[in-house]
């Protein structure tokens, strides 16, 4: 039977294709899910939220009040003279002598106008510059909340990358994740503002002009409630197709992002192989995926913001038709003077005008809603594709109570180790068996695919066995924090990782807590010291990217710093003199064996000037450890492994001597 990580693994080879298909469809409840996963980021900044929400609601009393009142003050009081209400005589500081007194026919002094005028420009520019400073002011606030909570996530989203197994990045592509942490994160935000924030802002103000106009005339609230109907049925049909575009143009995008990563991280191989046509065709090929793909979701976005348009605009000409033909008949208004604290008791002109505004606003937020609902389709898919990352579960994951890290590391063994990275493929390493103690170097050889690079992985946990165990003093590494373990083995691989710091900064980037002396002393080591100080700036030189102005062999040795740097009881160099001359070569691996007299240290190799230095040698073939000894110890073994290895790496040089010779 295969064992429950078999199994896990397995599960999680196929996650990312299973996700996707069941990305298919969103129901309503899950759109709710989705946003409940969301409120710990909003939770985090709820007194802010909530402060803005205070703003909005100040901003929309000031949207939809003053219009009413300044409309019936400009229109009424200026212009016909007819007094105001006590409301707006209190509200403008005037006396009570511009209230009416109920007197039929009653008109304004022409001093009165002219005083009310005064105080009307007066407010009105006062009002407009607080209102501009509230918009701004709420504009930059909004979009500093929104930038805390998208933080937020992609923190956590780049916390659990950080954690997932390699065999999640081994199977992904290195854009969709990149992708999905810097453009998917971002929906948290956008979804708050589109299908929270601004939804509940527009239905409020919505109801609220509904209630005002209804008070003006409940006809012209039945044909608002009536033009929801269309709109309903374009989203019930549209929606479908608005989600599946949308998925499709995340999905694309995430893999034009992928072929751009990939393109300038190849960008040497590319042009040394002159095959820049061909990349330049598969860059083209992915870009118009995600263009149209693009296209057919803002397609559909646009036909149902077109069908909502065209149902508003027929409400808009019966609203104002009615309007119009009250205004001129002069019918009496429905709730007559106690219409939103304004005196319309009758159509007038700034009835009509208070009216449509009104009704403009209705429909204008009707048409918002529409917006809202589009955008939100594509967010939904965003923040779902976001939330997909989070809910990856890492293969190796951290003990509840770890052991504590032994003191002084005295061996390392690998006991009866079988692991598969799929558990549908050939197993990688099969029934291992090794014993690794401290002041030791164990050179691990074989041919390619043999899994060596994989027997190291396990010592780290990037990957967990299958069956059988790694352990350090007879303890199962499992049972140790991952921290703790990786925090004392040092590795050196043989792809040199560098960045475009200083190369100071590159041998400590792993460890900066340490000093100039202490840099200076590993690269002292690993033979780097002499090339680093004959640079133009010593250790403050800046790298290229990758450590392009370097040659192979100094990044080759300023990687073996950084792992020395490091002063770990467990030492990994994975082809760590492949591209160094003979003679560096030899004085880096006898600093290392002075180094590393009290630490286990292991060597990945192919070269037999590497090999020979080793206090044992693990040959590997298919997955197994098939000899094990020195160097002497497994030449002496006629048709051994080992020996047919090191007599075919000889005759493949003494070929390559005769032929330069030739």
């Amino acid at each position: 039977m295969r064992s429950n990580k078999t199994i896990a693994r397995q599960a999680v080879g196929y996650v990312t294709s299973e996700q996707e298909k069941l990305d298919e469809e969103i129901s309503i409840r899950e759109v709710f899910r989705l946003l409940k996963r969301c409120w710990p980021y909003y939770a985090a900044q709820w007194k802010h939220l909530l402060f803005l929400f205070s703003l909005t609601g100040i901003s929309g009393a000031f949207v939809f009040a003053l219009p009413l009142i300044g409309l019936d003050l400009f229109n009424n009081g200026v212009l016909v003279g007819e007094p105001i209400t006590s409301f707006q005589s209190r509200l403008l500081f005037l006396d009570p002598s511009y209230v009416s007194t109920g007197v039929e026919g009653e008109l304004l002094t022409d001093s009165q106008r002219r005083t009310l005028r005064n105080h009307c420009f007066v407010w009105g520019g006062l009002l407009s510059v607080f209102s501009l400073a509230l918009y701004a002011g709420g504009f930059w606030y909004m979009t500093w909340i929104y930038a805390r909570i998208n933080q937020a996530l992609r923190v956590v989203m780049m916390e659990r990358a950080e954690h997932l197994s390699l065999r999640y990045h081994s199977d992904s592509r290195t854009g969709d994740a990149m992708y999905r942490i810097y453009q998917d994160s971002a929906t948290i935000t956008n979804v708050f503002l589109v299908l929270v924030l601004s939804p509940t802002r527009a239905v409020l103000w919505l109801l609220f002009a509904l209630v005002v106009i209804t008070g003006f005339d409940p006809l012209l609230g039945l044909v608002c409630l009536l033009t929801s109907i269309p709109i309903a049925y374009l989203f019930y049909v549209l929606t479908p197709a608005i989600r599946r575009w949308s998925r499709r143009a995340r999905r694309t995008n995430s893999d034009l992002t992928s072929r751009i990563q990939e393109i300038f991280t190849g960008i040497k191989i590319i042009k040394s192989s002159r095959a820049e046509r061909q990349v330049l065709d598969l860059f083209i090929s992915d870009s118009k995926n995600a263009l149209d793909a693009a296209f057919h979701l803002r397609f559909r976005i646009a036909i149902l913001q077109v069908g909502v348009t065209v149902a508003l605009m027929m409400a808009t000409l019966v609203m104002q038709y009615l309007m119009a033909n009250w205004t001129i008949t002069e019918q009496a208004t429905y709730l007559g003077g106690t219409v939103a604290i304004v005196g319309f008791a009758i159509w007038n002109l700034g009835a009509y005008q208070a009216a449509s505004a009104q009704s403009t606003g209705i429909l204008r937020n009707l048409r918002d809603l529409v917006d809202y609902w589009g955008v939100g389709q594509d967010l939904i898919i965003g923040l779902k594709r976001a939330f997909f990352l989070l809910d990856l579960e890492p293969e190796v994951k951290e003990i509840a109570e770890p052991m504590v890290f032994p003191a002084k590391v005295e061996k390392i063994a690998w006991h009866g180790v079988n692991f598969s990275y799929n558990a549908s493929k050939q197993r990688i390493l099969e029934d291992i068996n090794l014993v690794s103690e401290v002041g030791t170097i164990t050179a691990i050889v074989g041919s390619t695919g043999t899994g060596k690079s994989t027997l190291m992985s396990l010592l780290l946990r990037l990957y967990d066995p299958d069956q059988g165990a790694v352990t350090i003093n007879d303890t199962d590494i499992s049972q140790l924090s991952i921290t703790e373990l990786r925090k004392n083995v040092a590795i050196a691989l043989q792809k040199n990782i560098l960045f475009t710091r200083t190369i100071a900064e590159n041998i400590a980037y792993a460890a900066p807590e340490k000093t100039l002396e202490e840099i200076k002393l590993a690269a002292g080591v690993a033979c780097a010291h002499d090339f680093i100080i004959e640079m133009e700036r010593g250790y403050d030189t800046e790298l290229g990217e990758r450590g392009s102005k370097l040659s192979a062999g100094q990044r080759q040795r300023l990687s073996i710093a950084r792992a020395i740097l490091r002063d770990t009881p467990i030492l990994i160099l994975d082809e760590p003199t492949a591209s160094l001359d003979a003679v560096t070569e030899h004085k880096v691996l006898s600093n290392l064996r002075d180094w590393g007299q009290n630490r286990v240290v292991f060597l990945v190799t192919h070269r037999l000037s590497t090999i020979r230095t080793a206090d044992q040698i693990a040959f590997m073939e298919n997955g197994n450890i098939c000899e094990l000894g020195t160097h002497e110890e497994l030449m002496s073994l006629k048709n051994g492994h080992y020996r047919d290895f090191v007599e075919t790496e000889v005759d493949g040089i003494s070929n390559s001597v005769e032929q330069h010779h030739e």
